[in-house]
């Protein structure tokens, strides 16, 4: 793969800030400790987790959007602006109130980091290139789930907690500067239009409704609660009105007729089902792996270590096969092995051997690798380049939501097993289930009962996994119906495919079946 030295520069620019972004997803873990006992709020301490994910991902689309109309370079600009204000600000901070709000300003930042960052690569890359490339950047987010702890620990342990945040604005200025001087960007390629700032409003209101009844459901507030079915409903109502409002629109957000396509409709719902099952899983891991199988925590998280790097593998493998094999063989291949991984945690139980879970992680992991970096190439080859923006934006927003939606359903499933199982031990009725759920608690559990409980605990996790399981079916059921053939004849009929030096010409290609 021949790359010049400007597409290297840019290469490296842009992934310096994917990093900062993903990074702070999981870095600020270790610090939090440290943060509550010198800001206080234990109460709210799971927000400065939940609004970062919260701010990410509700303005993902928009800025996606942002990118097609106005240019990548700008918008990618502001992205990192945001995001690198929040992290001074937040290192700034006095109070919890004021982390959580800087907290949602970096994550606003970083909503629009990602999905450009992607747009980029599609943009200054060949075909053939760009199958390569966008699988090691998809090995980014892998990556920074294992550095991230371990960065924030060792800069609580020898600088400070605030270094968790002043950390990234050296490397995001120089990110910038790297961009701003190398990259150029073609005023043909935007398309014309206008901002749809009622169909934005719309989509941030369900969206926030939506993860806001998620995050709290089912843990501080019971799902039956007016509140919950309030914000739920709100979310539904606000969502058939954008749906509405894009129909009509001249200029919608996010253009709908791009859901008449098999290919981008087929990986949109797959990614959401994907994402669902993943993170369902992923994030009741720690707690099987503590609770049923009676281990500590440093062991609980590195069993999720090897998914993390497995996912990379997977990517860069899927990277490197995309262009002889088609999309459609990857996914097929990554499907069966997700489908794989989620199978054997759902068989097992208290007795269950740490490293088969690890194992299964890791199977799931490389899967997930090789099915994001597949859609991603190919929907990307597959839409007009002035829709790249909003269709790469597309994707990386089902898979989140995809993955809240999992973690709450999956997490409810758990709860009422859970209850029924506490209900049944001597003493287990006075063991609150919510607290069980939640990582910020200590929950005591009686010496008597301790054995009990972990078969209790197992057995509760049991209908999770096995749903996430079945949920991975049914994307493999979406693999199936999925367009076959290679990447080029699943291209539009015309598209502009850059030349090695960045300059875009005309290409002609054959439209898929």
């Amino acid at each position: 793969m021949n790359i010049t030295r400007r597409q290297l520069v840019i290469t490296f620019g842009l992934m310096m800030g994917l990093f900062l972004a993903a990074l702070e997803g999981t870095v600020v873990s270790t610090a939090m400790p440290t943060i509550v006992a010198q800001l206080g709020g234990l109460e709210v301490y799971s927000w400065v987790f939940s609004i970062y994910m919260l701010s990410s991902t509700t303005t993902i689309p928009i800025f996606g959007r942002l990118s097609d109309l106005y240019g990548r370079k700008p918008i990618y600009f502001l992205g990192v602006a945001l995001f690198l204000a929040g992290s001074a600000l937040s290192g700034q901070a006095q109070n919890m109130t004021q982390l959580i709000l800087f907290r949602a300003l970096q994550g606003t930042g970083a909503g629009a980091v990602g999905p450009v960052t992607f747009t980029i690569i599609g943009d200054i890359f060949s075909l053939e290139q760009r199958a390569r490339m966008q699988g090691f950047f998809s090995s980014v987010w892998g990556v920074s789930s294992v550095l991230g702890p371990l960065v924030g620990g060792f800069l609580v342990d020898n600088v400070s907690w605030r270094w968790v945040f002043y950390l990234n604005l050296p490397f995001g200025l120089l990110a910038v500067a790297l961009i701003a001087l190398v990259l150029r960007e073609p005023l043909q390629q935007r398309e014309p239009g206008t901002v749809d700032y009622l169909g934005a409003a719309l989509l941030i209101a369900s969206v926030l409704s939506l993860l806001y009844a998620l995050l709290q459901g089912g843990q501080a507030i019971p799902w039956t609660d007016p509140q919950i079915l309030g914000l739920l409903a709100f979310s539904a109502l606000t969502l058939g009105a954008f749906v509405w409002v894009e129909r009509h629109a001249t200029h919608p957000l996010i253009p709908l007729d791009m859901f008449r396509d098999r290919l981008f409709a087929i990986a949109v719902g797959h990614e959401f089902l994907a994402g669902f099952a993943l993170f369902g899983v992923v994030s009741y891991i720690p707690l099987f792996v503590q609770g049923a199988l009676g281990t500590s925590a440093t062991r609980a998280g590195a069993t999720l270590t090897p998914m993390s790097i497995v996912w990379s593998v997977g990517s860069i493998l899927a990277g490197n096969l995309l262009l002889r094999h088609g999309p459609s063989r990857l996914v097929i291949a990554g499907t069966t092995s997700l489908l794989a991984g989620a199978s054997v945690l759902a068989l097992v139980d208290e007795g269950t051997n740490q490293l088969i879970v690890a194992a299964a992680l890791a199977v799931m992991g490389f899967g997930m690798g090789m099915i994001l970096t597949s859609y991603l190439v190919s929907v990307q080859n597959r839409v007009p380049r002035g829709r790249m923006g909003v269709a790469t934006s597309s994707l990386q927003f089902v898979f989140q939501i995809g993955g809240t939606v999992g973690v709450s359903v999956l997490g409810a499933v758990m709860a009422s097993r859970l209850s029924q199982g506490l209900a049944s031990l001597p003493g287990g009725e006075g063991i609150d289930v919510m607290s069980v759920l939640d990582s910020a608690s200590e929950v005591e559990i009686p010496a008597a009962i301790a054995g009990a409980f972990r078969v209790v605990l197992a057995d509760a996790l049991h209908p999770a996994f096995v749903l996430a399981a079945f949920v991975v079916v049914g994307a493999m059921g979406l693999a199936l119906l999925a367009p076959r053939g290679t990447l080029d004849q699943l291209a539009q009929p015309r598209r502009e495919e850059p030349t090695p030096a960045g300059l875009r010409v005309p290409v002609r290609t054959k439209r898929g079946r």
